[in-house]
């Protein structure tokens, strides 16, 4: 049962008698909260101070007239206003205990299934094959499947697609590598190291080639830049404080260039400069990479016999290397869709957008104009090469027509968000109105040193090391804690606990925001951590054990929720808002909401079990209820950490 759909049941008539339209009856609404102290009653009601500057009226006369429209005597014990209008309620003990009955019967704890299920399709991880993957694919793939079981468990179809970019010049990079600088030997032993190892040779070369050329532009415009800054310094405005206020700001905006600008060139000689003799040396034997590079790779894309046979080669080497990452991490994908499945269809999408009058010729360019975009979205180059909007336009359209898509979430960094509003825009244009598209956009993460994380050599964190590291990390904790267990145990915990603070680590934080990583936090076994769930859970099945039961006998027994103590009913009403922060997660796609909630019943729980002995309860009864209490518990943690796709333990 959810306890704030109850609510909002009972008073949306009231409130439909008052306002129009179901946006604002849905507002207000979304005013009735959770109190923040148990004082207050378990829910307040808030909107009467918003519909008294609509209506004119007291916010007080509001509150009672509403409460004089809606019936609530039958769950709650009390209601009373408060301040200027807010109503303060409490629900029935006894309509509290038996919700607690009805979500220990059932096996998705109360949670209401949707009553109209959508189709929604995930579109999530999408590495680029050819490259490692590194730390910055964990949150695409964790935030995402965590949306995927969420949607799932209430009934929705879910469909999550892996569109990997298996298909673009990463491929022209390695294969201009593999024809130059392979090493036969190292190839035929570890064909995905050697593959790496040439994307990574052809890079630098590529990146030297770059900043040699663009480091002098670079200072050309930094002494334009100082010649601005000394422009607008020796202007003279008296005591005009309008303009010395502007000439302030101008200054500060300069400043702020140059500062972007000095870190600029300074890669660009750090390109240069450091760049190891040898292989300066081979950047300038091969001083038209670049352009080779994008010969390479338009070769593979016309059907060129050789490259697409070395991709033919490559790909097979390339996908079981980044399916290895996936199994460690236990995420699975209902499809596998690269860029390379819609290359056969993207001549047909422009065709299409042609002749619709969306796509028109710009300098030899195809593009798609779209009001409120300053640059248009281009469909295929002048050279004939399509790009990521052509591609994720035919991906529309099979999603659509293929898996007849209600909703579409594209879970991509925040970096593309100029690429998906524009793909949207587009997209409604050719004729997908009905279709929600949303781009579920996430931050950095950040080092110690609120740079990107990166490793000391500068490189980017490898996926495959920050989970060797995790586990590490959890395997010393775990033999810290139970040194006496045998080493496989070990193993397993090491394994459980180290990729559950890895995921949660990214999961408990707003996903808009970057955020600072550190194993010593996500490990920590105080906080909010998966570590302090799993151990809390671990906790609860080890009362259980004690008194020689488990969840699904606790389950099957029925027996009644007393409460004796406080916190005690404090700790059934946490487990009743399961639903309700389930459905808060979909609003706005944020699974940190959960996490903090978990956080909250595990902390709660500790309360509990400090202040209300199970084994040594005073009544035969009182231990039933303690012992209900805690199935419960531990089933809403197991399946709340399962929905983060983090597994759980009965013993740590």
């Amino acid at each position: 049962m959810k306890l704030l759909s109850e609510i909002q049941a009972r008073f949306k008539p009231a409130l439909e008698s008052l306002v129009d339209g179901a946006e604002q009856v849905d507002s207000l609404l979304g005013m009735i909260k959770p109190t923040q102290d148990d004082k207050f009653g378990d829910y307040q009601v808030n909107c009467a101070m918003a519909l008294g500057k609509k209506l004119g009226k007291p916010p007080r006369d509001i509150a009672a007239g509403l409460l004089e429209k809606t019936a609530l005597d039958d769950i709650c014990e009390n209601v009373e206003f408060a301040g200027p209008g807010f109503i303060n309620i409490t629900f029935k003990d006894s309509w509290v205990t038996e919700q607690l009955s009805l979500a220990n019967q059932d096996d998705k704890l109360g949670v209401e299934q949707v009553k109209e299920p959508r189709t929604v399709v995930i579109d999530l991880s999408s590495p680029n094959v050819a490259k490692p993957m590194h730390v910055g694919h964990i949150r695409s793939t964790v935030i995402g499947d965590a949306l995927a079981n969420i949607h799932r468990f209430i009934g929705h179809r879910v469909i999550t697609d892996n569109h990997l970019g298996d298909w673009g010049t990463q491929f022209g990079m390695i294969i201009y590598g593999y024809k130059n600088f392979v090493d036969r030997a190292a190839y035929e032993k570890n064909p995905v190291q050697e593959l790496s190892r040439l994307y990574r040779y052809v890079r630098v070369l590529m990146d030297y080639h770059s900043a040699v050329k663009k480091l002098p532009e670079a200072e050309d415009l930094k002494r334009k830049q100082l010649d601005a800054v000394e422009r607008v310094q020796a202007e003279d405005y008296g005591d005009n404080k309008g303009k010395l206020k502007q000439q302030k700001k101008d200054l500060q905006r300069l400043k702020e260039k140059l500062v972007v600008q000095d870190e600029l060139i300074k890669s660009y000689k750090s390109a240069v400069e450091e760049c190891d003799p040898e292989v300066a040396e081979v950047a300038k034997q091969h001083a038209g990479i670049g352009q080779r590079v994008l010969e390479e790779t338009a070769n593979l894309h016309s059907g060129g016999n050789e490259n697409k046979a070395l991709w033919d080669e490559f790909l097979p080497y390339c996908l079981e290397d980044i399916q290895r990452i996936y199994d460690r991490l236990n995420i699975k994908f209902d499809h596998i869709l690269g860029e390379s499945y819609y290359q056969n269809q993207l001549e047909g999408i422009v065709k299409e957008l042609t002749e619709n009058g969306l796509a028109t010729e710009s300098d030899g360019a195809m593009c798609v104009f779209l009001d409120g975009f300053e640059a248009p979205m281009i469909i295929r180059k002048k050279d004939g090469a399509f790009l990521y909007p052509t591609t994720d336009l035919a991906t529309i359209k099979h999603r659509v027509e293929e898996w007849q898509a209600d909703s579409m979430l594209y879970v991509v960094d925040h970096r593309q968000h100029d690429h998906f509003d524009k793909l949207f825009a587009a997209s409604k244009l050719w004729g997908y109105k009905d279709v929600e598209m949303t781009h579920v956009s996430f931050g950095t993460v950040m080092g110690d040193d609120g740079k990107p994380f990166k490793t000391r050599a500068g490189d980017t964190v490898g996926l495959e090391g920050l989970l060797d590291e995790a586990e590490s990390r959890a395997l010393q904790v775990a033999k810290e804690q139970n040194p006496n267990l045998e080493d496989s145990r070990q193993q397993e915990i090491g394994r459980v606990v180290g990729l559950g603070a890895l995921k949660y680590a990214d999961l408990s934080q707003n996903r808009t925001s970057d955020y600072k990583f550190s194993y010593d936090k996500m490990l920590a076994l105080r906080g909010n951590t998966a570590t302090y769930l799993q151990y809390a859970n671990a906790r609860v099945h080890g009362i259980l054990r004690k008194l020689d039961t488990d969840k699904e006998k606790l389950k099957a027994s029925g027996n009644a929720v007393l409460f004796t103590e406080k916190v005690e009913r404090q700790l059934a009403i946490q487990l009743l808002r399961f639903d309700e922060v389930i459905y808060d997660v979909l609003v706005e796609y944020k699974p940190n909401l959960l996490c903090n909630y978990l956080f909250d019943l595990a902390q709660l729980f500790a309360r509990f079990f400090d202040q209300c002995s199970v084994r040594d309860a005073d009544t035969d009864a009182i231990q039933k209820s303690r012992l209900q209490l805690c199935g419960l518990t531990s089933r809403t943690l197991t399946c709340g950490l399962g929905l983060l796709g983090i597994e759980s333990l009965e013993r740590i």
